[in-house]
């Protein structure tokens, strides 16, 4: 009301459009519209009084009404703040007037209509305190290109943010990613930073922490959840779309990126982060707070230190859990690597919690698999008892094997496994199996005898013992054949090499 007492007062002067404009104090155009209406009410006359700061508001107020009647979004005048207390922008409202409702008027049009909306009800906003201990806010931000000592090549850094909310002070350190086990390993850097744990952590909804943002009922990651849990700490996810719950932490990755970043050299990812610490204790923690008018650390120290939950003496173990289908041959596959489990669950739905060194694989709650944890692409892990038993057989019936079992049923019989296992062409393993197995039905005796008769016709082959076996020829003797023990078989050559002297006539 100032200002358009002014402006009333200078066009009673004489003074123009123009030159009111030119003091900065209103438009051309406006200026000419306030001049019309003072004109109409009498305000111009310099015998008359001046209106009180009521009146002016009041005619000013019933003018913008009618500007607004008169505007082409005035039939939509209901629908637009209905979707303007929504937080829908001006594009999308515009754009939906058109398609829905044949809107013929300017984009402009509605953007007016909305900024006397804003003026008419602006947002409210409430400073949230916190007392010391309370709360720490977490959150990401982008960080620079960092050198990749591996590789050699730039690639992308995050920089993760944990700001205490009552004392300001900061732990920050930059991240090559934003997965689950990177956000629970930054979570306990930066309670051994700070030496102890706030009552609560105020986050965004990362996927890494929230895995189904709601307002109410959000759900929290499973390994995150342990983590809260194993440190003593609440997660207070903020609503959706509402950062302002976290202003704090949005305030200082803001400072890092603006007050670090710029004209640093890094050599590496590590050097980066032990630069920063030192920043942080250096520049960051003695600083004088906008707000606070104090410095972070010195609050940090004196005060909010002792007020934290101490830091647990065993540290909960930092674990990622994953849900994983077992495939057809039995294992399931976690970060391209597989690890058995029971053959009696295949296709089934499991729950994988890996560890930095191990990986354990549950049924709801029942533990089925335990093994090693592998980091190297394209891993197989197999315990052999997870192997259906005709698997588990033939792996445990090895060469070695063969040949031991062999050695015991008799001496032809080894020669029969040695030979065999001599193959240049064929693997042979399962021909051994089925004769050892021999032994099983028909004893050591026959398959002994059987053996002896199949090398002297040089038939190396397990079908040859099996056929003698079945029909019986262990058991008779050969006398076209002069072959009585192993040692006197012909072992090479001919197959029907025989004496002269036997064959001719006397």
């Amino acid at each position: 009301m100032y200002q358009y007492r002014q402006i009333l007062v200078r066009m009673r002067m004489g003074e123009s459009n123009r030159a009111i404009a030119n003091s900065g104090l209103m438009g051309r155009k406006k200026a000419q519209a306030l001049r019309e209406k003072a004109i109409l009410h009498g305000w111009l006359d310099p015998d008359a009084v001046l209106p009180d700061n009521d009146t002016l508001a009041t005619v000013l107020e019933e003018n913008s009404q009618v500007l607004i009647k008169g505007s082409s979004v005035a039939p939509y005048a209901d629908k637009i703040t209905k979707w303007y207390e929504q937080g829908i922008q001006g594009t999308t409202i515009h754009q939906a007037l058109v398609d829905k409702y044949g809107f013929t008027g300017s984009y402009w049009s509605v953007i007016r209509y909305l900024k006397v909306l804003s003026e008419k009800t602006p947002a409210p906003t409430t400073v949230m305190e916190f007392t010391p201990g309370d709360a720490a806010q977490v959150d990401f931000g982008a960080g620079p290109l960092i050198v990749d000592t591996r590789t050699g090549e730039l690639r992308k850094s995050w920089i993760f943010v944990m700001t205490l909310a009552w004392s300001r002070h900061i732990y920050a350190e930059f991240i090559r990613d934003q997965s689950t086990a990177t956000w629970l390993a930054c979570h306990r850097r930066a309670f051994e930073w700070f030496n102890g744990v706030p009552k609560r952590v105020v986050i965004d909804n990362p996927k890494c922490a929230i895995t189904k943002a709601c307002y109410h009922d959000p759900e929290v990651q499973r390994a995150y959840g342990e983590c809260a849990e194993g440190y003593g700490f609440l997660i207070a996810p903020c609503p959706v779309r509402d950062p302002q719950k976290k202003g704090r932490v949005e305030s200082n990755v803001k400072y890092i990126k603006n007050g670090f970043v710029p004209l640093k050299e890094f050599r590496s990812l590590s050097d980066a982060n032990a630069q920063l610490k030192r920043w942080l204790l250096s520049v960051a923690g003695n600083r004088k707070h906008g707000t606070t008018k104090c410095q972070p650390l010195e609050r940090f120290t004196e005060i909010e230190q002792a007020l934290l939950s101490p830091l647990p003496e065993v540290p909960p173990e930092q674990a990622v859990w994953a849900k994983v289908k077992v495939h057809g041959d039995g294992h399931v596959q976690f970060e391209h690597c597989r690890y058995s489990v029971p053959y009696t669950l295949i296709r089934q739905t499991l729950w994988l919690k890996a560890s930095d060194t191990m990986v354990r694989i549950y049924q709801k709650h029942e533990l089925k698999a335990t093994h090693a944890r592998m980091h190297h692409q394209g891993g197989r892990a197999t315990v052999p008892e997870h192997q259906p038993p005709a698997a588990q057989a033939y792996n445990m019936q090895d060469p070695q094997y063969c040949l031991t079992q062999a050695q015991r049923i008799g001496d032809s019989c080894h020669v029969f496994i040695k030979r065999l296992f001599a193959s240049r062409v064929l693997d042979n393993l399962r021909a051994a199996q089925g004769v050892v197995g021999l032994a099983k039905r028909y004893g050591d005796k026959r398959v002994e005898a059987a053996c002896l008769r199949a090398l002297t016709f040089d038939n190396v082959r397990y079908s040859a013992v099996k056929q003698i076996l079945e029909k019986g020829l262990d058991q008779q003797r050969d006398e076209s054949s002069t072959f009585d023990t192993l040692s006197d078989a012909y072992t090479g050559g001919g197959r029907f090499h025989r004496d002269p002297n036997k064959l001719l006539p006397h």
